[in-house]
């Protein structure tokens, strides 16, 4: 099944404030630390230099996940970003890699960060994060997975959340992770940044 993804991302200056709101309304269900790598076109296949379509293996203990989200900018607001999430396990992607890289696909970003996850007391779906990405700095994210038919709830749910945490308009900043790490200058590198 394809889910949409309701998300909010929101830039942290002082963590242990945002923990303690967000232990008030949600109950701390796992922290791990993740490591994603990013596959994207070729440069010489791309009309930009920011590739628009990539997709992410994160490393999992005895398998790996492959994801691949599609923008959805006609349901996107200044508060709340939509994606189409397509997402399967492999525990081995060599084969998969392989028809990859045969397409024109190229190792493009590595990521690393490590999450808390919270799961919203009311609520299960919501689930709020507290990550910290390497290079980066630490972000909150709010995400609720749903249905087409859902959106508009899973939408005003995540807004509720913001109220909630008493986050102004100002501190929600949606730009994706992979975007920042090219803008601090991580481009179409041999060597990832580690």
């Amino acid at each position: 099944m394809v889910w949409l993804e309701v998300e909010t991302k929101v830039r942290i200056n002082n963590v242990s404030k945002l923990r303690e709101k967000i232990k008030k309304i949600a109950k701390l269900e796992k922290k791990e630390s993740r490591s994603d790598d990013y596959f994207a076109l070729h440069r010489k296949f791309r009309r930009h230099g920011y590739p628009k379509k990539a997709f992410r293996i994160r490393h999992k203990p005895n398998k790996h996940e492959i994801n691949f989200k599609k923008r959805l900018y006609k349901y996107w607001d200044d508060y709340i970003v939509v994606k189409k999430e397509y997402e399967f396990e492999t525990k081995n992607p060599d084969e998969f890699l392989a028809l990859m890289f045969d397409l024109g696909f190229v190792q493009w970003i590595k990521k690393f960060k490590t999450s808390e996850s919270y799961t919203h007391k009311k609520d299960k779906r919501i689930i709020i994060e507290i990550n910290k990405v390497r290079h980066l700095g630490y972000f909150m994210e709010i995400e609720y997975l749903c249905k087409q038919n859902e959106m508009k709830k899973a939408k005003k749910k995540i807004r509720d959340v913001l109220k909630e945490l008493e986050i102004k308009k100002e501190d929600v900043d949606n730009v994706g992770y992979t975007k920042r790490l090219w803008d601090k200058g991580i481009k179409d590198k041999k060597h990832w940044v580690d």
